[in-house]
C-alpha cells in the first residue's frame, strides 16, 4: 500500500476537487508548499494538460468574441441593412443579406470580387450590400470618394461599374485617372470631380466609418452575413456553407 505524508495527502485531495474547492488561504505554509510542489510534478509530468487548458481557453475566448458580435449586429441592424444610401445588388428581395466592409486598396477584397461573384451566381437569393470602408490611406479616400459621388450623381448602376473599374485599378490613383475612368464609362466626369469633396460624400463616409467603429471593424474585407460578423477573407465555398446554415437556423 502507498501512504502520503499528510501535506502530500492535502495537496492531492485539492488536486482532484472540483473547481473552486481549493482554498489556498486556509491551508498552512507546509500544505501550500506541498499542494504546489503537487501541482507542478503533475504538470511536469503531465505537460498535455497545459495544452488542453490553452485550447479550452482558445475556444471560450472564441465563443465570447462571436457571442459578442452576434449583440453588436443585432444592435446596428438598422444601420447596417437600411443605412439608405449604401449600394445594393444582387438580389434586392434576396431572404440573406451580405454586408461588405471594403477599401479599393486592400488586396483581400480584391481577391473577394470573384468569390462574391460565385456566391451571388449560386445562389440567386441573396441581397448584397457594399460598404464603402477607405483606411489604406489618400488613393482609398479618393477611390472611395470618387465612388460615391458617382452613385449620387448618375446612380446605382453608374456606381457598380465605376466599383468594378476601381477595385480592378493597379497603381496610384489620382484625379487624372478618375476622370479618365468617369469619361471613359460616358459618365459626367466635371460633375463627379466637382462632387467629391462635397458635405454629402463626407456624410455618407463618416457615417459609414463611425458604424465599423461601433461595430469593431478595423480591417478589411470585413462580412455581416445575415446576423454574424466575418472578420476577413472568405472563399465562396466557406460562405455558401454560413449561408445554409443560417436558412436551416431561420
Amino acid at each position: 500500500m502507498i501512504r502520503f505524508a499528510a501535506p502530500a495527502l492535502t495537496a492531492l485531495t485539492l488536486l482532484s476537487a472540483p473547481v473552486g474547492a481549493a482554498d489556498l488561504s486556509a491551508m498552512t505554509d507546509a500544505e501550500r508548499a506541498a499542494f504546489r510542489a503537487e501541482v507542478r510534478a503533475y504538470l511536469m509530468e503531465n505537460p498535455e494538460v497545459i495544452l488542453e487548458a490553452v485550447e479550452v481557453y482558445k475556444a471560450q475566448q472564441a465563443e465570447a468574441e462571436a457571442n459578442a458580435d452576434f449583440e453588436l449586429v443585432a444592435a446596428h441592424a438598422d444601420e447596417i441593412f437600411n443605412d439608405g444610401y449604401s449600394w445594393v445588388g444582387g438580389n434586392p428581395d434576396g431572404d440573406i443579406t451580405l454586408v461588405e466592409f471594403m477599401d479599393y486598396r486592400c488586396g483581400y477584397c480584391r481577391r473577394a470580387v470573384p468569390e462574391i461573384a460565385k456566391l451571388l451566381n449560386e445562389d440567386g437569393n441573396i441581397r448584397l450590400i457594399i460598404k464603402e470602408f477607405p483606411i489604406l490611406g489618400e488613393g482609398s479616400v479618393l477611390s472611395s470618394r470618387f465612388a460615391v459621388a458617382t452613385k449620387q450623381i448618375a446612380g446605382d448602376e453608374a456606381y457598380k461599374q465605376v466599383h468594378d473599374a476601381l477595385i480592378a485599378v493597379n497603381g496610384d490613383i489620382t484625379d487624372v485617372i478618375l476622370r479618365r475612368l468617369a469619361t471613359g464609362l460616358g459618365l459626367d466626369a466635371d460633375a463627379i470631380m466637382a462632387r467629391m469633396d462635397s458635405a454629402e460624400v463626407t456624410a455618407e463616409l463618416a457615417a459609414t466609418r463611425d458604424l465599423a467603429q461601433r461595430l469593431q471593424i478595423s480591417g478589411t474585407p470585413t462580412f455581416v452575413l445575415q446576423d454574424e460578423l466575418l472578420r476577413g477573407f472568405l472563399p465562396a465555398d466557406q460562405m455558401t456553407i454560413i449561408v445554409a446554415e443560417k436558412r436551416d437556423n431561420g
